[in-house]
């Protein structure tokens, strides 16, 4: 099959070099809004290339993958859409919540199969995790603590586009939360800080936060996130369950020492970066969007889960700036 992909930046590099090695992938055609930049790439990667999106769009693609700025993924995926072309979009759908619900009953409108890309839903441990969750082998899980801590913080150039750091950051938590448990968000209660460079906090953004939400069956959840971990990429989750507990990024690469004297656990070299710590999930997500072009699987992560994330993650910003608890409908 012929796969299209728009917007050639570090992850979109990355999905194309990905969707080249995929055995069901003859052929790859990138475009961005910088054709020289799309053009290098496709040199670069041995790749075809498009001047622009309707050139892409009109060259007999099978999939279309989006991994272009945020503020034209709702365009791009109505032009998809338009054109009958299954579509894989990495999130969000768009920068806020009205435009995202304007597309997600666009692509409900319409018989066009739209993937959405949180990838941890590919991760082999979240996986076990959501099985042992769905057994019943950890009996009603009471708790739940999650983290993401990059390493690193972006740069500044990306902060005012981010949509801030619980839309851009914990959404991937919030979405994981709802995929492990099969649970929904009732209520969230949110803080943050700017801690490190001054630029988040000039954009209005934060570099830590933390949010205790609650599920609609009372369990617990803990969520924290920042910029600045220096130890390393660390994305973890925990499930405290009446009968067990299991822990998700717990491995001789978790960015973590103990301090416990003689314990030289995790003994690895910590994940670097989000691609680092999550490259075979994002080969798996994109081996399932190549299922979803061929007719063969359903769309694993559909345009009605981003929403739902970015509800969370929108009450999260909102409980933020007020100081309150925040009740989700639904």
């Amino acid at each position: 099959m012929r796969i299209g992909l728009v917007g050639v930046g570090r992850i979109g590099a990355f999905h194309a070099a990905t969707l080249k090695a995929l055995p069901a992938v003859d052929q790859v055609v990138v475009a961005d809004a910088d054709a020289s930049r799309a053009e290098l790439v496709a040199k670069d990667l041995g790749l075809e290339f498009a001047p622009d999106v309707p050139a892409l769009l009109a060259s007999g693609i099978d999939g279309f993958v989006i991994a272009a700025a945020t503020s034209a993924h709702a365009e791009l995926i109505e032009a998809a859409v338009a054109a009958g072309i299954p579509t894989f979009c990495e999130k969000p759908i768009a920068i806020d919540i009205a435009e995202t619900e304007r597309v997600v009953e666009l692509v409900e409108a319409s018989t066009v199969p739209v993937h959405i890309g949180f990838q941890r839903r590919f991760d082999a441990g979240y996986q076990a995790a959501r099985a042992k969750v769905v057994s019943g082998e950890l009996g009603f899980i009471h708790h739940i603590r999650a983290n993401t801590n990059d390493a690193f913080p972006p740069p500044r150039e990306y902060i005012p586009h981010s949509g801030g750091f619980f839309r851009d950051c914990t959404v991937h938590d919030f979405d994981i939360i709802r995929y492990v448990t099969g649970r929904e968000v009732v209520s969230v209660y949110a803080t943050g800080a700017n801690r490190g460079e001054t630029f988040f906090g000039e954009y209005g953004d934060v570099d830590a936060a933390a949010a205790l939400l609650t599920l609609d069956d009372n369990t617990f959840v803990s969520v924290s996130a920042t910029r600045y971990n220096a130890a390393g990429h660390d994305v973890r989750m925990e499930l405290l369950g009446s009968l067990g507990s299991v822990a998700v990024g717990l491995d001789a690469h978790t960015a973590l020492r103990s301090a416990e004297p003689g314990v030289t656990f995790p003994d690895g070299t910590p994940h670097a970066t989000f691609m680092d710590r999550f490259q075979p999930a994002y080969v798996a997500e994109l081996t399932a969007f190549t299922e979803v072009v061929a007719g063969t699987r359903e769309v694993p992560c559909t345009v009605r889960d981003a929403l739902a994330a970015f509800r969370i993650a929108d009450a999260c910003e909102v409980s933020r700036h007020e100081h309150r608890v925040v009740t989700l409908a639904h």
